[in-house]
This record gives C-alpha cells, sequence and structure tokens, in this order.
C-alpha cells in the first residue's frame, strides 16, 4: 500500500507541499520531532548538531519563513527570532530595515548585523543603493538562516561581531529525481491607514473657526487618494535540482516587480543563481560552488514632499481642471502631481556573488579547505527635476556611480577525533579580506525646456553651475581564528574560541584586537537520573562568555592629512617675511591618532533549552548582559587652534549596557491525524541604557521644520537608553493660547536647561505570536507581531499640523483644534506635547493554502503537486499611534549616529493581498 505525503518547499510569498509516492513503513511520524534537536546548525566556518550547540543560536528554515511579497532576508525573519527587532523603517519596496540583536550597542555603528552567505562574509558599507543592500539575495533561494546572538557564537568573526551575525544558507539539490517548481505571484496593495485630515466641508468650517483666511476654489479633493494608488506587483521564480551520491545542483531563476503605493516608486529584481557541489576520489574531495549575478531596478518618488502635501494640501482645490492636472492654485503654488511628475530618482545596481570552496581530508578527521570569493557591484543613480514653465522649474540633475569590489581568501584546518568518550573538534584558519569603494558625482542645474530629459542633454546645462565629487577607499582586515568543540559521551560540552583581527582603519599602535570566547552546555536530560523519565526529552543547561568587536568606521580617520595651498589665500597662514604676502605651502587638515582602539562589546549569556511531552513543547530561556565599552565617537576638539573641525577617539570609561530575557514557546500536536497545529511565539525583554558619557547628550535625532530644524529630540543620554527623547514638557496653553512648559530649574525662563528624559525610542518589550493549522489539503498560518514601552516623536504633526498653518488654509488633522483657545502664533516647541506612546500589536502576516493533488486532474504523472494559496499582510495594527504607523523610523542619522523613533512624513505602509500559484513537476 502507497500513502500520499507532503515534503516542504518555499516559493517567494507561499509555502508550497509537493506530493510524492511512499510506502507505509516510510510514512513520516512523530519520531522526527523528536530528532528535531539533531538538526543542524550554522555556526560560522561549520556547523554543529542543535544538541551540541552551546552559543545562543536562533534558526530558521524556509518553511518558517514569513510570506507574501518578501524583498529580502530581514522581512523573511520579522518576528521569528527572540532577541531579533525587525523594524522596516518605511513601506516603501525593498526599504531598509533596523535590524536590532539584543539591544543598540554602539554610537557610529549602527544596528547592521553581519551577513555571510554560504560561507563570504557580506559588505554593505555602500553598494550605491538608496534602499536595503540585502535585496540583492532572491527570498526563495534561501534554505536556512542561522542568527547569533550571543558573544561566544558571534566571537568566531570577531571584529565584526557586535551587532550579531546572520549566517544565510542557500538551497543545495536533494537526492532522488529531479525536482521543477514554477511559482507566480499577484500581489495587490493600498494605503493601510490613512490619516483623519479634514474634508472639504469640515475643513471650510475649521479655517473660518481658527479665525484665518479661506482660500476655497470650491473643490472636494482628496489628496491621500489623488497621490496614491492600487500597487499590483509580480513575481515569478523557477527552480531546478536534483542530487546523486557524489554531486548535487540546484539552478533557479526569478523576477520580481514591486510596486508601491506612491506613483514612481517600484523595485525590479533579476536574478539567477547556480549552487554546484561534486565529491571525487571516494568522497575525500569536495568543492562547493555558488554563484549568485542580479540586476536592480529601483524608482523612488520624493516620499517626504509627497506624504507632506497629501496630508496639507488644500481639500477645496481641484486636482484636475478639465481632465489636465490644475496648474497653479489661488496662493501660486502648484500641484503636487506636477510636481510628483517631473522628478525622478532612478538606480540600476548589478551585483555578482560568487565563491568556490574546495576542500580535501588530508587523512582521515583531517581536512583542509580554502574559500575563494568575490562580491562585485556597480550602480548607476540619477536623481533629476525636469524643467518646467509652470510651475517654473529650472531643472536639475545629479549622477552618481558606485563601485564596491569584496573579495575575500580564506583557509582553514578542521581535525575531528575521538579518544574514548572524548570528541573533539578543532578548527583553525586564516582571513584576508579586502574592500575596495569608489563613487563619483557630477551635478548639473539649469536646463531648456524642450521635453528632453537633463540625464539626455548634459552639454545643454548651465555652465557656471556644475559640481564634482569622487570618493575612493579601500580598506584591508586579516585575520587568524581557531576552535576548540568539546563534547564527553553527549552530556557535557565546551567551547572556547580565540580571533586576532587586524584593520586598516585602526591606527598604527591599535591595528589588532584579541577575541575570545568560551561557553559550556550540560544535556541535563541524558543523564542517568533523567534519562528514564519519559516526559523529559530534552533539557540542556548553557553558559557562556565572550569579546567581539566593531571596527565600522569610516576609512583613513586615522591618517594625517596635508593640503596643498597653492592660492597663497587659504589656510597657510602664518607670514614668513614683512611682505605682507602669504607663501605657498601645506598645511595640516587631519592629525593623525595612532592610538584609536577597536570598540569592545562583552557579551555573558546564561541559557535552557527544553523539550517535553514527547517533544510536541520545545522552548528556550535565556538570560544575557552585554556591556560596550571603548566607544569610538566624532569629536570636537577643545583646543581652539587643532588642524581638523573634528577628530575620531575612543570615550574614556563610557559604555552601553543591554540587560534583558529572551523567551521562545512551540507547541506542536500529533502529526499522525488528519487535523494538525502548532501554536507558539518568542518574547524579549531588554533594559538599555547609557554610563559614564561625558556629554549632556549626544544626539540622535532632530527636528525638522520651520522653526524647529535642527533642535534636538533625542540621543544618547547618561543613565537613560539610546534614543531618550530630551525634550521641553508640555503643561498646556496660557490665556494667550501660547505654550506652557515646565520650569525644571526654577528660575523663571523656559531654556534648553528645562528638559526632561521623557522616554526612549527603543522598545522595553518586543513579543511575537504565530498559529499553523492543517486539515487535509488545507493550511493556514497566521502571523502577529507587536512591541511596548517606547515612544515616537510625531515630528509630521509638530511641523505640519499647527492652528497657524490651519488659519493660514493648509489642512491638518484634528491635532491643530485640540486646544480651541490656541493662538494662530503660537510656536511648534519641541515638546512633549507631540511625544506619542508606540505600542502596537499586528496581524503581519496571514496565509491560507490549498495543495491539489494532480492525480486528481489526470496528470500525475508529470506534475508532483499543485498548490494555491492566499497571504494578507499588514491586515490591521492596534496601536494609539496617530500617524500612519507606528513601526516608524526613517533611517536617518544625525552625524552618522542612526536616529531612531522619529516620524518624518515616512512613507506609509501598505495592506497586500498576495495570491500565488506554485507547481511542482
Amino acid at each position: 500500500m502507497k500513502r500520499i505525503y507532503l515534503v516542504p518547499t518555499v516559493l517567494m510569498g507561499c509555502v508550497s507541499l509537493t506530493f510524492a509516492q511512499k510506502k507505509e513503513s516510510d510514512t513520516i511520524k512523530d519520531e522526527n520531532r523528536l530528532k528535531d534537536i539533531e538538526e543542524v546548525v550554522m555556526i560560522g566556518y561549520g556547523s554543529q548538531k542543535k544538541s551540541d550547540v552551546t552559543g545562543a543560536v536562533g534558526s530558521l528554515k524556509s518553511e518558517d519563513f514569513n510570506k507574501g511579497m518578501v524583498a529580502n532576508v530581514g522581512q523573511l525573519l520579522q518576528g521569528k527570532i527572540a532577541g531579533v527587532n525587525v523594524a522596516n523603517v518605511s513601506g516603501e519596496p525593498g526599504a531598509n530595515q533596523n535590524i536590532i540583536i539584543r539591544g543598540v550597542g554602539s554610537l557610529r555603528s549602527g544596528t547592521t548585523p553581519l551577513y555571510v552567505i554560504d560561507g563570504f562574509v557580506i559588505d554593505n558599507s555602500n553598494t550605491g543603493t538608496a534602499n536595503n543592500p540585502m535585496n540583492f539575495i532572491n527570498p526563495d533561494d534561501i534554505e536556512s538562516t542561522d542568527v547569533l546572538k550571543d558573544a561566544s557564537a558571534a566571537a568566531i568573526y570577531g571584529a565584526r561581531g557586535a551587532n550579531g551575525v546572520i549566517i544565510i544558507t542557500t538551497k543545495k539539490g536533494k537526492k532522488g529525481r529531479t525536482q521543477m517548481n514554477l511559482s507566480s505571484n499577484l500581489t495587490i496593495s493600498n494605503l493601510a491607514n490613512k490619516m483623519n485630515v479634514f474634508g472639504a466641508d469640515e475643513f471650510r468650517r475649521q479655517v473660518t473657526a481658527a479665525g484665518g483666511k479661506l482660500d476655497d476654489m470650491g473643490g472636494n479633493t482628496d489628496w491621500q487618494d489623488e497621490l496614491t494608488r492600487t500597487a499590483v506587483s509580480k513575481n515569478v521564480n523557477f527552480s531546478a535540482s536534483g542530487a546523486t551520491e557524489n554531486s548535487n545542483y540546484y539552478t533557479a531563476l526569478g523576477y520580481e516587480d514591486q510596486e508601491g503605493i506612491l506613483y514612481n516608486s517600484n523595485l525590479k529584481r533579476y536574478s539567477g543563481r547556480i549552487n554546484v557541489s561534486q565529491k571525487a576520489f571516494d568522497g575525500r574531495l569536495k568543492i562547493d560552488f555558488n554563484l549568485n549575478g542580479t540586476r536592480t531596478e529601483n524608482n523612488r518618488p520624493n516620499a517626504t514632499d509627497i506624504v507632506s502635501n497629501m496630508l496639507t494640501w488644500n481639500p477645496t482645490y481641484p486636482a484636475y481642471t478639465d481632465g489636465a492636472p490644475t496648474a497653479v492654485f489661488n496662493n501660486g503654488s502648484f500641484n503636487p502631481i506636477i510636481r510628483r511628475d517631473i522628478y525622478k530618482d532612478f538606480t540600476t545596481n548589478n551585483r555578482i556573488l560568487a565563491n568556490i570552496s574546495p576542500s580535501v581530508e588530508i587523512i582521515k578527521g583531517l581536512t583542509y579547505k580554502l574559500n575563494l570569493g568575490v562580491d562585485y557591484s556597480t550602480a548607476e543613480r540619477v536623481i533629476q527635476n525636469m524643467p518646467n514653465a509652470i510651475p517654473l522649474e529650472i531643472g536639475s540633475l545629479n549622477l552618481s556611480t558606485y563601485s564596491n569590489n569584496n573579495t575575500l581568501v580564506e583557509n582553514t584546518l578542521t581535525y575531528n577525533f575521538k579518544i574514548n568518550s572524548h570528541d573533539f573538534n578543532v578548527m583553525a584558519g586564516h582571513s584576508y579580506q579586502r574592500l575596495m569603494l569608489t563613487s563619483r558625482g557630477w551635478s548639473y542645474q539649469s536646463f531648456p525646456i524642450n521635453g528632453i530629459e537633463p540625464q539626455y542633454q548634459i552639454p545643454a546645462a548651465g555652465a557656471t553651475n556644475q559640481t564634482t565629487s569622487i570618493i575612493a577607499n579601500k580598506n584591508e582586515l586579516q585575520s587568524w581564528f581557531g576552535r576548540v568543540n568539546y563534547d564527553f559521551q553527549d552530556k557535557y560540552l565546551l567551547t572556547a574560541t580565540l580571533r586576532a583581527d587586524g584593520s586598516s582603519k585602526f591606527g598604527a599602535n591599535n591595528k589588532y584586537g584579541f577575541f575570545p570566547s568560551v561557553a559550556a552546555g550540560w544535556n541535563i536530560s541524558k543523564e542517568n537520573f533523567l534519562s528514564e523519565v519519559e516526559q523529559i526529552n530534552n533539557l540542556k543547561l548553557r553558559a557562556s562568555w565572550g569579546k567581539t568587536g566593531n571596527q565600522e568606521i569610516p576609512g583613513k580617520v586615522t591618517k594625517k592629512s596635508y593640503r596643498a595651498d597653492a592660492s597663497g589665500t587659504a589656510q597657510a597662514t602664518y607670514p614668513l617675511n614683512d611682505s605682507g604676502n602669504y607663501p605657498i605651502g601645506i598645511y595640516l587638515v587631519r592629525a593623525d591618532n595612532p592610538d584609536l582602539q577597536w570598540e569592545v562589546t562583552k557579551q555573558t549569556n546564561i541559557g535552557l533549552d527544553f523539550g517535553i511531552l514527547n517533544n510536541k513543547l520545545t522552548g528556550t530561556i535565556d538570560f544575557f548582559k552585554k556591556v560596550s565599552d571603548n566607544i569610538i565617537s566624532e569629536i570636537y576638539p577643545v583646543d581652539p587652534i587643532a588642524p581638523d573641525r573634528t577628530t575620531w577617539k575612543n570615550i574614556p570609561n563610557m559604555q552601553i549596557n543591554n540587560t534583558g530575557w529572551e523567551i521562545s514557546l512551540n507547541y506542536n500536536s500529533d502529526s499522525n491525524k488528519a487535523f494538525t497545529y502548532s501554536i507558539g511565539g518568542n518574547t524579549s525583554f531588554i533594559k538599555n541604557k547609557v554610563k559614564n558619557s561625558p556629554y549632556q547628550v549626544i544626539t540622535t535625532g532632530e527636528a525638522q521644520g520651520p522653526g524647529t530644524t535642527n533642535a534636538v529630540i533625542n540621543g544618547y543620554i547618561n543613565n537613560e537608553p539610546i534614543g531618550t527623547f530630551f525634550v521641553k514638557e508640555f503643561l498646556g496653553l496660557d490665556e494667550k493660547g501660547t505654550n506652557i512648559f515646565r520650569d525644571l530649574d526654577g528660575d523663571g525662563t523656559i531654556t534648553d536647561n528645562d528638559r526632561i528624559a521623557a522616554g526612549s525610542a527603543l522598545p522595553d518589550f518586543t513579543y511575537n505570536l504565530y498559529l499553523k493549522a492543517a486539515y487535509k489539503n488545507f493550511d493556514l498560518g497566521l502571523n502577529f507581531n507587536g512591541v511596548a514601552g517606547n515612544m515616537i516623536y510625531n515630528n509630521t504633526a509638530s511641523t505640519l499640523f499647527s492652528r497657524g498653518r490651519l488659519g493660514l488654509s493648509h489642512n491638518t488633522t484634528d491635532a491643530a483644534t485640540q486646544f480651541p483657545n490656541e493662538s494662530v502664533n503660537n510656536t511648534n516647541v519641541i515638546s512633549t506635547r507631540y511625544l506619542e506612546k508606540g505600542d502596537f500589536f499586528r496581524l503581519n502576516n496571514a496565509t491560507l493554502g490549498y495543495n491539489l493533488n494532480p492525480r486528481v486532474l489526470g496528470i500525475g504523472d508529470h506534475i508532483r503537486n499543485i498548490r494555491f494559496s492566499v497571504t494578507a499582510q499588514n491586515l490591521f495594527v492596534i496601536t494609539k499611534y496617530s500617524g500612519f504607523d507606528p513601526e516608524i523610523n526613517t533611517g536617518l542619522s544625525q552625524g552618522g549616529i542612526q536616529s531612531f523613533g522619529i516620524d518624518y512624513a515616512t512613507y506609509p505602509k501598505a495592506k497586500s493581498f498576495v495570491f500565488g500559484v506554485n507547481v511542482a513537476f
């Protein structure tokens, strides 16, 4: 007798289950779950059985990835692993993300983790793309991801592991018949949440009530509808794979065209991949080859202007007159639809990632491996405004080209041996990586109005309005590393790691940093006193300590630099004679700093892994303490005659502490029944604190808008979390309708000294929930995520929604009418008035699928499975935040320091429905 069983495969936007034939004796049973802890986990320069892992590693297989319209690996992971907080900075297709692993621990180095793809260490410092640089890899090609969270796990990557490490493994062929999969998705997206600005009739009443002069052109326009659209996105992927005893292959082609809900906004990706492995000489020689080629085309709108216009534009202005966009309105301003259509920001990026890894077993257990790879990226970006008569636009053009060349050479020796009950895995290696970035830019203005785009008539630009810029950086990293894994009777585990990294970025006295770690594990469930307890299937205690580093500073900042003064009028100003003329010479523009040291993060972790009830209920609990010191920052020298405006130094004694708990729980029902389900989730509690800072505030966010530009909103404040809002406390309005703020120092005058720490942009608590259920050929998956304990500064409201602007016939929300007695002359001061809670609970992803047995259609000999699915993304969000969406951050920075929790008229998020079909041959 034969039965149908289901084998998971993955496609973009939906999970496919491939039907095959198998004997009754081979039916999948609950024993698969018992073997769950024997899964292989990638740990960097090797792998381990899950039961042997001593560090804090979060693993995710392709069948558990987020479904739907997904552009990059961050979207696959969102909400899936405890301690990994993924927040999209906007709703733009392929937008950047803040991926924070166990809290923010640096000033200048952001939060971006280190990515390793099939053993190749990625550098995403600048690939020329304005959006997420990881958009180049097709999520459909990814088999699994492993996130190295603690220092013990990440220390093998030394200088670059302080923000955590994400190891990506792409798909390989599997033994059996050749498998081919064709998947296609169609996505419909709309604005998820409209802002409650006034409609035309209410606007007329409110402007009059505010004592303003109504500018009424008799229209009734919803500018949010006019400036957004129903976006239609398409995705097609084809793959073929197979394997024999000595070889396997995986090939794939992909095409994605993702439209944004703002006009002139889309991301296209063309991708191809070849993964090949070949064995020879009875398996002693193995060669792995991976090649990925991608072309991305990214069209971006001027999102901040468009969003500001859709929220503030007078709703009585008609968008169209006689079928064409109304050119100029009563106040002399021009139609934002015209501005939208004359603006262009287009980037093309071509990227190739290739590596070859031959390995040979020299003697039994001793293997040498060579890893050679290159990641080469080129990009061209065009930003232009077409010259136009109405409105008058002289036309502008900015052209940029980028080249990023990342080459890697690694040699490793691994020795596996056993002495009685003692198992050893010893690895030693050397790595050399060279990064070369070049960028060139040209800027032109003043083009003739002739219908030709500026990029195609550069010689016609005004001769006096041209500028150029050139950037070139070369950085090198050389490393030696080693690791010992020890296992006694599968009960007692020990891991020790040491890596030494030398970077060309650092000064002559501190080019090398040393990053050790040690971890121990105890498989308690394998002790005799628990071996007979049937209810406990897995119980492991882990403890670790280690150091990781951070080298993410600009190149050349530690080197001395001079400039020639050929004009005699610049800065070489010391007179050598009485003539009054300054001679030609050179002058110092940057002092060297040979003592600049690595930023170092120390982390301690204690964890417990468990599985009970036949491994139906599994979970993990971790406590960690993460301390970053030797903090690097760009500071202003005290010396008034210092040679440079700023200098790079380690801030003495300053620390950034992250302390927290992570909990994951998962329950799986009996898989032999017709109805199966699994339910689970994870949560993280993190307390972040800046200690021993010598500064009152290190700015991370500044306001934008009339009267508030460059005013401090939040930053690094001593004994407070990162991203703490440092603002005046708003108490209401006085009898004149003007602001009242708390006089903190009691001097009778409101100054910057009256600012308070009013909460942080970083959440204290993140949580994620999931539910999976299947009955016969139907399956359902739900994923929820949320945060709590963070604040958002609504810069959009403080800039746009004021009573004064309403009086000038600009549209607003009812935030401008909150206080009926407010004066139209009241100013928008950065204060707690515009500070809101950022808590939210979101249904991030919901997928309903149906697997059609091809035998029902009589085509079972040629097609193994047909799957249909519908996925809803961002179906609803529960929040008190008044903006478009509480998951907010435009990805801006202040002086190279990343901003958090400030809404700068951000590109709004979409609600999407994805209709997918997958055919497996």
